[in-house]
């Protein structure tokens, strides 16, 4: 029988350095001046996507950088593995954690998340007289509680990537997803027919953490503040 998993416990926890979780991809190269601003100084790999390196130290011994994929920067901050973590509003609204608070908007990578649809179908149907419909997504949760909230039953094909494929195939008739310019789902032939949410990163922690380790993580949630200010 396989022992269950042994959180540290609380004087081990306090004695390790702070988790700041970062994400690949498109937000992380907006982190650099951010983080500057925070009076945080990750070694310099840290954005270097070619890097082999996931943990990274920085020039505070009290905190360490470790780099992500998106979706699961949320999942290291909610299970306590990371104390803090940035991560796009899109995240949060597809797993909701309880565990996680998110106290900054932090004003990068932003973007929306959208309904899209093949160009010559946009408009030739009503979607209030649906009652089902076959959405591609890398957001499950996310899109059947917009489509429920419309009395539409969502039936959601996940994918986690070439969503723009899934109409044009047949595979799904519409997608959801996360638009910054449109230009991807025109040159696969698809337009936006509707706006879910806007979408920016968002600093977040861990609840547990911030209760157990209130001057260390509070320090970090204000120097953050502190760096959104103007000038």
């Amino acid at each position: 029988m396989t022992a269950p998993f042994a959180l540290p416990c609380p004087a081990a926890a306090a004695d390790r350095p702070l988790i700041l979780a970062l994400p690949k991809g498109r937000i992380l190269g907006e982190c650099g001046a951010l983080l500057a601003r925070a009076g945080l100084h990750p070694a310099p790999d840290y954005a270097d996507e070619a890097s082999r390196r996931l943990r990274f130290p920085t020039d505070d011994p009290a905190l360490e950088v470790v780099r992500v994929r998106s979706f699961d920067v949320a999942t290291f901050v909610a299970f306590g593995a990371a104390e803090l973590g940035i991560c796009g509003a899109d995240v949060l609204m597809e797993f909701d954690y309880p565990e996680i608070y998110a106290p900054l908007d932090l004003g990068i990578g932003r973007c929306r998340i959208s309904v899209a649809e093949p160009a010559e179908t946009a408009g030739t149907d009503d979607p209030a007289r649906w009652s089902s419909v076959r959405v591609a997504s890398k957001y499950p949760s996310l899109s059947r509680r917009h489509f429920a909230a419309r009395g539409v039953q969502a039936e959601v094909v996940a994918l986690s990537g070439a969503m723009e494929l899934a109409p044009t195939l047949g595979l799904a008739r519409l997608i959801v997803d996360l638009v910054q310019t449109g230009s991807t789902l025109k040159a696969n032939g698809l337009v936006e027919t509707e706006v879910i949410a806007p979408v920016s990163a968002r600093l977040i922690v861990n609840r547990t953490a911030l209760k157990t380790r209130p001057e260390a993580v509070g320090g970090w949630i204000a120097r953050f503040r502190a760096a959104l200010e103007p000038g």
